[in-house]
């Protein structure tokens, strides 16, 4: 029962009842005193109608004195120091009371002695004990409600953000502070602002049991990858709750704050180390120049709009075929940055017209060609549509880009386009190859940007797989040992930036996107981020390898050597001529057959273009320096 409900419930008022109650002690009080004293002096004689007179006067004069006393102001479940003042006092006053009641009806001076003595020790008594068990009772109930409500709280890292956490945490309230866990055996049997370092990482298992800890604050933020794998499959293991600092990436200059605690997501555990770049060569590079970035509503896209938009261009443009994302890119620009010129297009890269509007009105120096479809299972069955967007929907950009002189033209590319055996990969490794045809063509530099999948990108397997653990599973994995690289969108942004900047034409930059990563594995993490388990709670379901799916990915063409470049995660390649040859014609008629949606004629257009598609062989490549 709330504080209001105990102050007031219907029909009957609580202060009534607490009036009531000591009406009743004075009375009972009054009838003992009275009885005993008669008792001590030996009179066994009772007179009961004389005695309802006396302890009706005494409990008019005594209800009075506690009115006045001020014994009702307060609530029984504060009953305090000053209350018992109050009590105090009345049991004095009853004494006076008494007197004047027991001298109203002549009574002897030995009763009225032992009466004064008696009668307000009594009263003090049973109006005092009652006050107190009441008040114990309410505080151990409040006592049980704040434990149930109190998180016993570990924090994991005794660094600098750990210490800054435990008074936030300490601020806030509902968080119990067991204490710390850290790796440097330097801080063993060491107090924090009066928290003890316990112990390891590895001990949070056996302390979360022996502590009753619920939950485990990772205060962790320069924490790498596989750092955080490891907490949180200890936290995993005590089965308790876990949330994390931000990383120091996303932190920026913030101090820490107990909301900046988060629930640990698929990014701090496959997520990579942060990214360090060239920014001044970056911000020279595009700094003062108009840009056009297609598909600039998409993951990709509308990451790479934001971070062109910090470094001063002179305009962006924004060109999108879907009127949700390009409104929602839109109005997150002109938010942000208020003072930026930016113009949003809703159009298709494979109009023709649009694309010529668009150019010949923003004349854009450098352009990221990010519009693509990428849903690999639907492209197989849907050649027409592939090819349309794809190749066609590259070469209408890519060409208006040499009529109206852009000095940059950078091709967002994909790791399937590396020996596809799929229609989506053949369609962008065209992409490719018609890049390097037309940067042997032209003044404009023609780059490509190559990498892997991005964590929680539209379409991606991590919002489809957080999906179906939300509507209690299965989680579908199209095959036990099937692989894909991952980075972040933020990454993925700031290295195809980089990458622009390198770029001295024709090349093909691949980003280093470490180790794959087993889809079963992302899946297990997934289920567990979930607070849930894998096989019990929610099942993983093999559903077999999909149409034009591969079992791993690669980042490289067999006869395509590679090199480091001046950035460590950015590799460069180089495609033989002789795979341009011809492009231009070949591609002229894979236009006639998608004006015939002739999909029979797109194929062999792709076969011819790309003779590897459905060959998949496994390779190790190695990494040369890159001469001069």
């Amino acid at each position: 029962m709330n504080d209001q409900h105990e102050q007031r419930i219907p029909f009957l008022n609580l202060r009534t009842l607490v009036v009531v109650h000591d009406l009743v002690m004075i009375a009972l009080a009054w009838l003992v005193a009275r009885i005993t004293t008669l008792w001590l002096l030996g009179d066994s004689g009772i007179d009961w109608r004389q005695l309802a007179i006396e302890t009706n006067l005494i409990l008019v004069i005594q209800g009075f004195l506690h009115w006045r006393t001020g014994l009702y102001r307060g609530v029984w479940r504060f009953a305090s120091l000053p209350d018992l003042g109050n009590l105090i006092r009345a049991a004095l006053l009853a004494a006076v009371a008494s007197s004047a009641v027991l001298l109203m009806r002549e009574a002897p001076l030995e009763l009225m002695v032992l009466m004064v003595w008696a009668f307000p020790f009594l009263l003090l008594l049973m109006l005092g004990v009652p006050r107190l068990i009441y008040r114990i009772f309410k505080d151990m109930r409040l006592e049980v409600h704040r434990r149930r409500q109190t998180r016993r709280t570990i924090i994991i890292g005794a660094g600098s953000s750990g210490r800054m956490l435990l008074p936030e945490l300490r601020r806030r309230g509902g968080y119990d502070i067991v204490g710390f866990l850290d790796d440097d055996s330097r801080l063993r049997n060491v107090e924090i602002q009066g928290a003890p370092v316990l112990g390891d990482v590895s001990s949070l298992p056996r302390i979360a049991r022996e502590a009753a800890v619920d939950m485990a604050a990772i205060a962790i933020p320069s924490a790498t990858n596989q750092q955080m794998q490891r907490v949180v499959e200890f936290c995993e293991q005590a089965d308790v709750e876990f949330r994390t600092l931000p990383t120091l990436k996303q932190m920026g200059t913030s101090i820490t704050r107990f909301d900046d605690l988060k629930p640990v997501a698929i990014d701090d555990l496959l997520g990579r180390e942060p990214v360090s770049l060239d920014w001044d060569s970056i911000r020279s590079g595009l700094a003062g120049k108009r840009v056009l970035v297609t598909g600039g509503g998409g993951s990709i896209g509308a990451e790479l709009c934001c971070q062109i938009a910090r470094l001063d261009p002179a305009g962006l443009v924004v060109l999108d075929n879907s009127e949700f994302n390009l409104y929602r890119i839109d109005h997150q620009l002109k938010a942000e940055f208020s003072d930026l010129m930016v113009e949003s297009v809703l159009g298709d890269v494979c109009d023709s017209a649009t694309v010529e509007t668009v150019m010949k009105r923003s004349r854009p120096e450098v352009v990221f060609h990010a519009a693509a479809y990428k849903h690999l299972p639907m492209l197989q069955h849907q050649v027409r549509e592939a090819f349309r967007n794809n190749v066609v929907g590259t070469r209408r950009v890519a060409d208006a880009a040499v009529r109206y002189k852009a000095s940059s033209f950078v091709l967002i590319s994909t790791d399937k386009a590396v020996n596809p055996c799929n229609i989506m990969g053949a369609t962008k490794r065209t992409a490719e190859l018609y890049c390097q045809y037309l940067n042997s063509q032209s003044d404009t530099r023609f780059i490509t940007v190559r990498f892997g999948n991005v964590l929680n990108s539209n379409g991606s397997v991590v919002p489809l797989f957080n999906e179906q653990i939300r509507q209690g599973g299965p989680v579908t994995v199209t095959h036990p040992e099937i692989t894909r690289y991952f980075m972040t969108i933020a990454e993925a942004g700031q290295l195809i930036l980089q990458a622009a900047v390198l770029g001295k034409g024709g090349e093909v930059f691949v980003l280093d996107m470490g180790e794959p990563v087993r889809i079963s594995f992302l899946a297990e993490q997934l289920i567990r981020l979930a607070g849930k388990e894998p096989g019990r709670d929610i099942e993983i379901v093999y559903t077999g390898l999909r149409p034009g799916e591969k079992l791993f990915e690669e980042l490289f063409h067999e006869h395509e050597p590679y090199a480091t470049t001046a950035h460590e995660k950015i590799f460069q390649t180089r495609s033989p001529a002789r795979q341009l040859k011809d492009i231009d014609e070949r591609l002229r008629q894979g236009e006639q057959a998608v004006l015939q949606y002739d999909n029979e004629a797109l194929r062999r257009v792709l076969l011819e273009l790309v003779p590897e598609l459905g060959r998949v062989p496994r390779r190790e490549r190695k990494v040369v320096p890159l001469a001069g």
